[in-house]
């Protein structure tokens, strides 16, 4: 049975979900964040050298990183569902979104959460100065390349709802964590077709499931 090594309000509630969707057998493993830093706690780091989630462990191998299990997880046990036939360009843009969700959508908006979390930390003395540079940051660099990202998903679902075809697939799973932490802090609730997408998958009884295997999941 595939064990995840689930940290609370993370990346890896898409694999719960995925896993859900297609109806394979799991046992969830739970970590909470440390209070102060926020990061995952060390015992992580017994499981992958890293310390971090998403973790699988399925049959004595350790498959980490959020697309490389997606990755694993589709070959090994999905059957074709939740994709779409090999080869055509349907596929392509399927295993694009895959990459796509990490490697461009993440940087921004975890550059987001960083500065918006910036002022927080600073000592009071010199936090009027540091709220001041985390705004402007914010307002020239990371809140147009944002609106750069939200304008291209809005354009891209709005022809069926979905991002590769006219159904679930798992590009759609992969990409549920960019679009929940765009609408919590990056503007997202202003776009139509992300907000319909979103409460379409939070609806769906998979979804459901997930979110009761894993816990409480704060998309923020």
């Amino acid at each position: 049975m595939i064990i995840v090594h689930h940290l609370e309000n993370s990346r890896s509630q898409r694999v719960l979900w995925l896993l859900e969707e297609l109806g394979i057998p799991y046992e969830v493993k739970r970590y909470e964040r440390e209070a102060e830093t926020m990061l995952a706690p060390p015992e992580l780091k017994a499981i992958h050298p890293l310390g971090k989630s998403p973790v699988i462990e399925d049959d004595g191998a350790i498959i980490a990183e959020t697309g490389a299990i997606f990755d694993y997880i589709m070959q090994m046990y999905a059957d074709g569902r939740l994709s779409v036939p090999a080869g055509t360009p349907e596929a392509r843009k399927l295993t694009y979104w895959l990459h796509y969700a990490e490697g461009s959508a993440m940087p921004p908006l975890l550059l987001k959460l960083v500065f918006m979390r910036m002022p927080e930390s600073a000592p009071g003395l010199v936090r009027p100065l540091i709220r001041q540079i985390a705004s402007t940051v914010q307002q020239r660099l990371v809140d147009p390349q944002l609106a750069t990202h939200l304008a291209y998903w809005e354009s891209e679902l709005a022809p069926t709802g979905w991002f590769v075809g006219d159904a679930l697939t798992a590009a759609d799973i992969m990409m549920s964590f960019p679009l929940e932490a765009a609408a919590s802090r990056g503007g997202a609730d202003k776009s139509a077709a992300v907000m319909d997408f979103l409460n379409r998958i939070h609806a769906r009884p998979a979804y459901q499931r997930a979110l009761e295997a894993g816990g409480a999941y704060a998309y923020a």
